[in-house]
């Protein structure tokens, strides 16, 4: 049951940030500055190293908490760590922890690219 409950709870830490995450864009995009904008991405990134580390976590402890046989190719229950991986190669979240330690440490907002600048 503790490997459930550790799911559980990445999980449900992933959501509460990607919650935090919309609420930021949208106070970015009701007055949008440089700030407001830098503030949107660190939260951003953040709910995207939080998902992704509950999404690889739960994916590869099904295996551990399922036993040998959940291996077995006829059950496919590894495409769903496939599918989670194939998602978090995209936009890795190693980039988006370090811009967050740059964030929490001197205040250094993420980059941006030309179409997202305010």
């Amino acid at each position: 049951m503790r490997a459930f409950g550790e799911i559980e709870l990445a999980v449900r830490g992933a959501e509460a940030l990607l919650a935090e995450a919309a609420r930021t864009i949208d106070r970015a995009n009701a007055d949008l500055t440089a700030h407001s904008a830098a503030a949107a991405s660190v939260a951003v990134a953040a709910a995207r190293a939080a998902t992704t580390h509950a999404a690889l976590e739960a994916s590869s402890r099904l295996f551990e908490v399922a036993g040998t046989r959940s291996a077995a190719a006829g059950l496919g229950l590894d495409r769903h760590w496939r599918n989670a991986r194939t998602h978090t190669l995209h936009d890795p979240a190693v980039w988006k922890i370090q811009h967050l330690g740059r964030w929490a440490v001197d205040g250094t907002p993420p980059p941006t690219t030309d179409r997202c600048k305010p």
